[in-house]
């Protein structure tokens, strides 16, 4: 009688057997059940924390993507300090939306997936590549996504072949779109992008666009109660960062918080933020 493998610890063979370069394919059919759009809900409302703002901006040079900390559980706060952003690979960046937990597994298996298609192919891929390598991801989570655990990314990275930043974003069917200039989503979407529509120039710099996301976030969480602003007594602040051609880096909690209370300073005189010309 064949022993289980997962019983003696030993991978089954075919788990040493080179084949498809998506790790997700793979998965699919060797064990579809850790899949996160696979698994069997329980009967009636299901209720889980939710990210919500996600913002975006790029700039001659690279990148910036930063979200705020709070996840909500309906009415409730579910958590102050969650982390929305996180890298996917050294010249990309994945902020999410939605349903908490299934986002967190699916950046972490998106992670995977880039770096097992480059052990395979002995190559990264396209930042293209990567985008629509999430959008079929999304889209395998649509069952989950219909019964209301959603999950809509942002997606944005340093495109080494047209040297600029790019953003990406999703609907909750996988469908992806291209952002020119800056880009938002989740909860507090409308009022982040309404505020980056006003400020936002091309000519931005790096610090200048840093600024610009946390100004953004800042206006979502005045007007939306899902949306953390900075904490100043507990010490929480959006996650910032910035991806270039010198790859991902992530603002220190002494930069982001040096931001967050210059921002915060400046709106004890102007409560509505700065003002865009008029012409």
């Amino acid at each position: 009688m064949e022993a289980n493998p997962r019983s003696t610890g030993r991978l089954p063979a075919a788990f040493l057997t080179p084949g498809s370069s998506s790790f997700m394919d793979f998965l699919a059919d060797h064990s579809p059940d850790l899949l996160p759009g696979h698994r069997k809900l329980p009967e009636g409302i299901v209720e889980a924390p939710h990210g919500t703002t996600i913002v975006a901006a790029t700039f001659p040079g690279g990148v910036v993507l930063a979200g705020d900390r709070r996840a909500t559980m309906g009415n409730m706060i579910a958590q102050r300090d969650i982390e929305k952003v996180f890298p996917a690979d050294e010249y990309s960046a994945v902020g999410i939306a939605g349903t908490a937990g299934l986002a967190v597994e699916m950046v972490k298996l998106f992670q995977l997936e880039l770096e097992h298609f480059e052990k395979v192919e002995g190559a990264t891929l396209s930042l293209e590549g990567k985008a629509n390598r999430l959008s079929t991801m999304i889209r395998g989570n649509l069952g989950m996504a219909m019964q209301g655990l959603a999950v809509v990314p942002l997606f944005a990275g340093w495109d080494e072949g047209k040297e600029k930043g790019r953003i990406f974003s999703y609907d909750v069917t996988g469908g992806r779109s291209e952002e020119h200039g800056f880009a938002a989503t989740g909860s507090g979407s409308i009022f982040a992008r309404g505020s980056m529509k006003k400020l936002y120039r091309a000519d931005l710099t790096e610090d200048q666009a840093t600024t610009l996301v946390v100004q953004a976030l800042y206006d979502a969480a005045d007007d939306d109660s899902a949306t953390g602003g900075p904490d100043m007594a507990r010490r929480i602040f959006p996650i910032v960062t910035v991806i270039t051609e010198e790859g991902f880096r992530r603002l220190t909690e002494a930069e982001s918080s040096e931001l967050a209370r210059s921002v915060t300073e400046r709106r004890l005189e102007q409560p509505d933020g700065p003002r865009a010309a008029l012409l």
